[in-house]
């Protein structure tokens, strides 16, 4: 059984940075690419980043390339996602998973609780 853990989530003004992190339990994690996904209040869930196995290849959004950094620590079956420059826009919830297939929201895994960001001006 697969578990998702996201935290490093909170309250951040406009132009601040966050480093969420997101444990993996229940899998070899260098075995999976993974990726990060939000969703903001009344929204529908959206990738936001994602990254082979190895980390040799990254994937992002085109709304938060150039800000975010998405990288993994296979030893610790932990994958990260470094904010920059936060906006307004990117107030939601975060969540990591398994991705069937780059920019979408396809997965392989159950969602875990996500954690949440709020960015205020």
């Amino acid at each position: 059984q697969v578990q998702l853990e996201e935290s490093g989530g909170g309250l951040v003004p406009a132009g601040g940075s966050l480093t969420l992190s997101c444990a993996v339990s229940g899998v070899i994690l260098k075995n999976y690419a993974m990726g990060w996904f939000r969703q903001a209040p009344g929204k529908e869930r959206e990738f936001v980043a994602g990254i082979t196995q190895i980390g040799g290849r990254k994937h992002y959004a085109d709304s938060v390339k150039g800000r975010f950094t998405i990288s993994r620590d296979n030893s610790k079956n932990t994958v990260f996602l470094q904010m920059n420059m936060l906006q307004l826009e990117d107030t939601a919830v975060y969540y990591c998973n398994r991705p069937r297939e780059w920019h979408t929201t396809r997965v392989q895994w159950d969602w875990g609780q996500g954690t949440e960001v709020t960015v205020s001006s």
